[in-house]
């Protein structure tokens, strides 16, 4: 029962959340972060320019992803079986933005920046077309990687007794450190609470059924 309140909550966002509003969704943040004011906003720290500025470019990428006509998703999802080489191209991308010293780039060159961003927008919209298809396996697997990575370089930055950018100072890096560990936490924890959810969905018609059997005997 407690799950009813939940379920109503994502049909009422999905009902919402139509093609077209995630479209225009997509293409307002992506306005958004092109603004010069709103960038030097997000990289003059270092914990929000990778812990908000990387996850926005991929929101962008993955509410943009909606557009794709039907024939481009059916060649996507030939070259991107259980959601494999998606998933894959996600953990490079984010593997490769967690060094130092592609922060430190990334700031003081245009064409690095701009590959920063452009990775980050089809690493959202890989991610959004991955995801169901890996299922909870692949899921399982790709978080799996990814989530102890994050709380290795968590610590690291937190442990290191030197900066590892040289534009940031040493307590916005043991800052990015902690949110970074955090993080990893929390989609851990909101992981499993999704895969608790999709069980108990899975178990209660079949709980249903074995208790309208009972009862007819």
């Amino acid at each position: 029962m407690i799950w009813q309140p939940l379920r109503a909550a994502v049909a009422i966002a999905a009902a919402y959340a139509t093609p077209r509003r995630q479209i225009w969704a997509g293409a307002a943040l992506l306005g958004l972060l092109l603004l010069p004011a709103l960038r030097q906003w997000l990289t003059a720290s270092m914990w929000r320019h990778m812990v908000l500025q990387f996850p926005l470019w991929m929101l962008a990428g993955a509410c943009l992803a909606v557009a794709l006509p039907p024939a481009a998703r059916a060649h996507v999802a030939r070259w991107n079986a259980y959601g494999i080489s998606g998933l894959v191209g996600v953990g490079t991308v984010l593997a490769v933005l967690m060094v130092p010293r592609v922060l430190d780039l990334a700031l003081v060159s245009v064409p690095i920046e701009t590959a920063k961003c452009v990775a980050l927008l089809l690493a959202g919209a890989a991610l959004r077309l991955s995801w169901q298809a890996a299922g909870l396996l692949m899921q399982g697997f790709f978080l799996g990687n990814m989530l102890p990575m994050t709380t290795v370089v968590g610590q690291l930055y937190i442990d290191s007794p030197l900066r590892l950018c040289n534009a940031y100072l040493l307590d916005d890096q043991v800052r990015l450190g902690t949110w970074l560990i955090s993080m990893a936490g929390l989609l851990a924890l909101g992981w499993l609470a999704q895969v608790t959810w999709m069980v108990l969905r899975r178990e209660t018609p079949m709980t249903q059924s074995a208790s309208q059997r009972f009862d007819a005997l």
